[in-house]
């Protein structure tokens, strides 16, 4: 039987590696993957989230949100601001956040994190090509939307994004807060902010 720990209900539990008792049930099956876990990412994972990046954005815009560079040092930085959804231990899914001090979003939020402040500022949210088109961006953000709500502090989540993509995220309670002053070569942003909650975490009985 082994002792399991967990943070929150939306993230894998992990393991203790000495079993309770020394004793593991005959039924347990080791060395094998979950069909489908959601986790924060590592370092570690730096390059399979680089990859989908990639893939994702440069066919479309030409750059990715993030270089590898950049996605390593938030992963560094402030880990428990990601999360990824695997599928039997593959990526499939990710999104990247990193702390805001300021109520909206400037050029600097592009590449700091401001530790122990009161908003998240999401900078990436992508799928990988094969898992596109099954509803899998909206759950995992929901999912990471509600995760925010364990984290000490966290009042806000703030993003920007493309015109087409504003009802995507107003349809995960998102509100345009109006043209962003972020400024990337050939596109224009609006900035979206969601407020975060207790009420719902308490009606699902999820207990952080």
């Amino acid at each position: 039987m082994t002792h399991q720990v967990s943070r929150s209900p939306f993230l894998k539990p992990f393991y203790t590696r000495t079993p309770v008792g020394g004793v593991i049930p005959r039924t347990q099956r080791r060395h094998t993957l979950p069909a489908s876990e959601f986790r924060n990412l590592t370092p570690q994972d730096a390059i399979s989230v680089f990859e989908i990046e990639r893939e994702a954005f440069v066919s479309v815009s030409g750059e990715c949100p993030l270089t590898l560079d950049e996605v390593l040092n938030f992963l560094s930085q402030c880990p428990e601001l990601s999360l990824g959804w695997f599928e039997e231990g593959q990526l499939v899914a990710f999104i990247i956040g990193s702390g805001w001090g300021k109520e909206r979003l400037e050029q600097e939020a592009m590449t700091q994190h401001i530790p122990e402040t009161s908003a998240v500022h999401i900078h990436v949210l992508s799928v990988h090509r094969h898992a596109r088109q099954q509803g899998k961006g909206s759950i995992l953000l929901w999912r990471y939307l509600q995760y925010l709500r364990c984290v000490p502090g966290l009042r806000r989540a703030l993003l920007v994004c493309e015109e087409f993509l504003v009802p995507f995220y107003q349809k995960a309670g998102f509100k345009e807060k109006g043209p962003s002053a972020i400024n990337v070569p050939n596109l224009t942003f609006q900035e979206m902010e969601y407020h975060i909650g207790g009420a719902a975490y308490a009606r699902r009985n999820s207990g952080c």
